[in-house]
């Protein structure tokens, strides 16, 4: 058997990042895992052409992912963190870069790492998430 590429460890992490994050969020159906999927086929042509750029692809598919969602069903994630005005999505930081993060762009505040979102809003592997769907 042969040993798994870089690309794909970095492809295959993304995806298990995101995925994660919508299971917290309780909207990982399968309609919107088809979106993290066809995320992965799209960057794995991108990281094909920058291959230094495989350490980035994880925030990239949560961004793809992230703008699908607007376009087919709200916002996503919904912000934990602020508790009034009109719900609002989180943002990913960096927008290309390591390391990537949910942050409140009104609060100024690094929620949770992508990957993590779970630990942030409450959410119970038993008992579901805490409402946080789409707005």
């Amino acid at each position: 058997m042969e040993p798994v590429s870089p690309l794909e460890q970095a492809l295959h992490h993304a995806r298990a990042l995101v995925l994660a994050d919508l299971v917290a969020g309780d909207v990982a159906h399968a309609d919107v895992v088809s979106l993290v999927e066809d995320a992965v086929v799209q960057r794995r042509w991108w990281v094909e052409q920058w291959p230094d750029g495989a350490g980035f692809v994880a925030g990239l598919v949560a961004q793809d992912v992230q703008d699908a969602l607007l376009e087919r069903y709200g916002r996503w994630p919904l912000c934990p963190v602020c508790g009034s005005g009109d719900p609002h999505a989180l943002d990913v930081e960096p927008e290309l870069g390591p390391d990537p993060h949910w942050v409140c762009g009104k609060a100024g505040v690094k929620v949770a790492a992508v990957g993590s979102l779970g630990q942030a809003t409450g959410f119970d592997a038993d008992g579901g998430a805490d409402g946080n769907s789409f707005s």
